[in-house]
């Protein structure tokens, strides 16, 4: 299974490699393509640019809830940032 994470903030990566450590992390939102789940730290990007991958988890703080609403409606699991990290080796572990 293909992971990828456009996330810039390297404690949030560390908490993604402890996790998952095959996780490829990205720069770009077009480098998520042709991944089977894509992590996104929604604050740091246009969700215009976010492709279509079969799963798309995503955070952004507690606070921003347009994000997370707008995320959530073109199809994003959009939660916020505390709950992802907390459900994240569940998340990951149910795709696969």
């Amino acid at each position: 299974m293909i992971v990828r994470a456009l996330v810039h903030d390297l404690m949030d990566r560390s908490r993604i490699s402890a996790v998952r450590g095959d996780v490829e992390f990205v720069r770009l939102p077009g480098q998520l393509a042709g991944a089977d789940v894509a992590l996104v730290d929604l604050s740091r990007v246009d969700l215009a640019l976010v492709p279509s991958v079969t799963r798309c988890l995503g955070f952004a703080s507690h606070l921003d809830r347009t994000t997370i609403e707008a995320a959530r409606a073109i199809g994003i699991e959009a939660m916020p940032r505390s709950e992802f990290f907390r459900r994240l080796p569940l998340l990951l572990g149910e795709a696969g």
